[in-house]
């Protein structure tokens, strides 16, 4: 007798759209998405295409129409709810365009809550294109079957951030020179918290002052070895999921 095939099927295609979806409704996708289903993956009436809105979960959806131009979606059910994710900023500075899309890519892997990028001194860019970054965590999550997405903010300056800074969130600041060991520091918190990580060249003094005189503020060490920018950010936001039993 042979095996009933599962559903959904674990090849259908994922995609993330606009809420609310919802059992029954008609979803219209055009653009990228829509070529990617037409002429990429060669999606036929009857299809099965795993959407997420960001905000109520994960569905199951059949393909209803494929146009030249769009491919028009039924939403059958509800597959889980969007999940739950730790309370947890991650505020990089900005880096060159190919590390930090890492940065982007990867802090969605890892679950993060928000990014706030910043700007410093000795950043070497201090522009991100909002547009393509929100692509890049659609993609992660897509391709790593996330619910739920990293909201993305503009990038701000140094000053702008500290001085709307909120109190109830813990700044917790990667400082080169040192500072609490990073895991122990994450494990006796618990609360809102934040991971502040710098630019390729560091932070300069005037700066490092800055953070540390915010109230908030909470220094933490990454280790013996100097980490590059990428690299802080991620190896810091993934001891955090570790000691927040995220893992």
């Amino acid at each position: 007798m042979p095996a009933t095939p599962a559903w959904p099927p674990r090849s259908a295609p994922r995609l993330f759209v606009p809420p609310p979806l919802a059992a029954g409704a008609r979803v219209r996708i055009e653009g990228n998405a829509a070529h990617y289903l037409a002429r990429v993956m060669r999606a036929q009436a009857g299809d099965v295409v795993i959407l997420c809105d960001d905000a109520t979960g994960e569905w199951a959806a059949r393909v209803a129409e494929v146009g030249k131009r769009d491919v028009v979606l039924e939403v059958a059910e509800r597959l889980r709810p969007r999940e739950a994710v730790p309370d947890l900023w991650l505020v990089p500075a900005l880096l060159k365009k190919d590390r930090f899309d890492l940065v982007l890519e990867k802090a969605t892997e890892l679950g993060t809550a928000r990014i706030q990028p910043l700007v410093t001194r000795r950043c070497v860019a201090d522009k991100l294109n909002l547009e393509r970054a929100r692509a890049i965590t659609v993609e992660a999550a897509e391709q790593c079957a996330r619910t739920a997405l990293p909201e993305l903010a503009a990038p701000v300056s140094l000053d702008a951030l500290l001085a709307g800074w909120p109190e109830d969130r813990a700044l917790f600041f990667a400082d080169e020179q040192g500072g609490e060991p990073a895991a122990a520091a994450f494990a006796a918190h618990s609360g809102p918290a934040a991971i502040l990580t710098g630019p390729e060249g560091g932070f300069d003094e005037a700066e490092r002052a800055r953070i540390r005189a915010n109230s908030a503020a909470r220094p933490i060490g990454l280790g013996p070895r100097i980490l590059r920018g990428e690299t802080a950010a991620l190896a810091a936001l993934a001891v955090w999921m570790a000691a927040a039993g995220d893992w």
